[in-house]
């Protein structure tokens, strides 16, 4: 099949199948991508998690709606890189490259706008309320901190990275909201990962409490990078005095209640990331200490924008990759897939929980 996408029911992710993709010609100011190369992380069920609604996009806005109208199955957002291949859209030349958010297919057509040397932007009617992080595509030979050295891992590590990098931003600019020791559920997630990288590159941060599941301790304790590592069903032994803060990128509510009734008042901030933990049981009444908030990415870049300008933002963050580098061969190794088979059982993978931490997935379509 050489046009295709992967389809998912809007309200069970755990359905998925192979569906054909009409070839459909741009029109004026859009352009036709074949989509090269794109990961399927943990952060991959999260978009799918909240392909509904969720609050980080608007009142009435989900992930499905980057590349689906509320009348289609759901398609999965995914990062990577995508070359033009058709194009009615001036400024973007059949052959130019690009990395953004693309859908889990091999094609997609995207209405271009404020096309310039740097990127564009995708201006499709039901995208335009959506946050602009999402809609910015930049051109490959663009990227200041992009090195053929590394090409692999910008898919598997780069919006995760950034989504770390400006957790841990938020920890300084709060002075760690207190806190004398963070506890990071999901800790060998990989956007965990960037962020304790970062915490740790400072030099003074708290304390590091790594919640690991046991199929993940060894790697996570091993990745060097928290001073404890302690299993989901072991929280009440968690060494730490004075107050504590959590980082919760699994969004397990039985692992959340158990910290909260472990810390209570002692608790400055729960901080919600990720949501890898989708079929979990909520419910179980108030919670002790305090309420739980969500974290959203764009919206701190959007805050360390408006703060250091554009370019400012761009330097700090350029930097601070090229420094993750290094770490993030070393905890991770590159597994290649090809064609939609492959496509579908990494989602089917990554649904039911089987993401190996020390491997980062992508496909080529």
């Amino acid at each position: 099949m050489s046009r295709w996408q992967i389809e998912i029911a809007r309200d069970d992710i755990a359905q998925a199948a192979i569906a054909d993709l009409p070839d459909r010609a741009p029109g004026p100011g859009e352009a036709e991508f074949a989509i090269d190369l794109v990961a399927l992380t943990a952060n991959n069920v999260t978009y799918a998690a909240l392909g509904q609604k969720t609050p980080f996009l608007g009142p009435d806005a989900g992930y499905w709606d980057f590349f689906a109208e509320r009348d289609e199955p759901g398609r999965l957002p995914v990062w990577g890189f995508a070359t033009a291949t058709r194009s009615a859209a001036e400024g973007i030349a059949v052959g130019d490259r690009f990395y953004g958010y693309w859908p889990l297919a091999s094609h997609t057509v995207l209405a271009a706008d404020q096309i310039r040397g740097t990127g564009f932007t995708e201006v499709t009617p039901r995208r335009a309320s959506l946050p602009a992080a999402y809609n910015q595509y930049a051109r490959l030979k663009a990227l200041g901190d992009h090195r053929e050295a590394d090409h692999y891992w910008w898919p598997v590590y780069r919006p995760l990275f950034l989504t770390g990098w400006l957790i841990a931003d938020q920890f300084e600019d709060e002075d760690d909201f207190g806190a004398e020791a963070i506890i990071v559920s999901g800790a060998s997630s990989k956007t965990a990962l960037a962020f304790a990288h970062v915490m740790k590159a400072r030099g003074d941060c708290p304390r590091l409490v790594a919640l690991a599941s046991r199929r993940s301790a060894d790697f996570t304790a091993g990745t060097g990078l928290y001073d404890q590592v302690v299993d989901y069903d072991a929280i009440d032994t968690i060494a730490a005095e004075g107050k504590v803060a959590l980082v919760d990128f699994a969004g397990n509510p039985a692992a959340t209640r158990a910290v909260h009734e472990r810390f209570g008042d002692a608790l400055t901030v729960d901080m919600i990331v990720g949501i890898t933990h989708w079929d979990a049981e909520r419910g179980g009444g108030p919670l002790p200490g305090p309420r739980p908030i969500g974290f959203f990415a764009p919206g701190r870049m959007k805050k360390r924008s408006a703060d250091w300008g554009a370019h400012g933002f761009r330097r700090q963050t350029e930097e601070a990759w090229l420094d993750f580098m290094p770490a993030a061969k070393r905890l991770t190794a590159i597994d290649r897939r090809s064609g939609a088979e492959a496509a579908l059982a990494a989602y089917r993978d990554a649904v039911a929980g089987k993401v190996d931490p020390r491997v980062g997935v992508l496909i080529e379509p």
